[in-house]
């Protein structure tokens, strides 16, 4: 059935108990998991050079390293249930095409993710990433809400 599945996670609470849905079927069917955080870059307006410069690099290493815990405890999890895992910290303005390239260039198929439950003003003004992974990708997508 399943091979491989992608995982993509922010760290929240609802994205980890989607992870942990998704480790039980991996094993289940016996398919290896890309687990993936994807890190918005920095958007701004520049003050001065110097603050640019600082202030790009504090949020890079912030990024790095919170992308390294989220996905260290994901990993730790994969290991714990006995299935294969790889991790990707991915940089990308859009975080649905991060995950949906992804998917594609690292032949998973299938999707696995959390969705928050945004409606009205809040989903329309800031976007789901999964409603346009469900549009967009290739592959099916099973989305866990609590």
């Amino acid at each position: 059935m399943y091979t491989h599945i992608l995982v993509p996670t922010d760290g929240s609470d609802l994205s980890s108990a989607a992870l942990d849905q998704a480790l039980r079927l991996a094993r289940t069917l016996g398919a290896k998991v890309t687990v993936m955080t994807v890190a918005e870059p920095l958007h701004f307006l520049p003050v001065t050079p110097g603050a640019t410069v600082s202030l790009r690099t504090d949020y890079e290493a912030h990024v790095k390293e919170d992308g390294i815990r989220i996905l260290g405890a994901a990993e730790a999890k994969a290991n714990a249930a006995g299935v294969p895992v790889e991790t990707l910290q991915v940089t990308a303005g859009d975080a649905w095409q991060a995950i949906v390239d992804t998917a594609k260039a690292r032949g998973c198929d299938l999707i696995a993710m959390a969705s928050h439950g945004r409606r009205g003003v809040s989903a329309f003004l800031m976007g789901s990433v999964t409603t346009k992974v469900l549009s967009h990708a290739r592959v099916p997508v099973l989305v866990y809400r609590s």
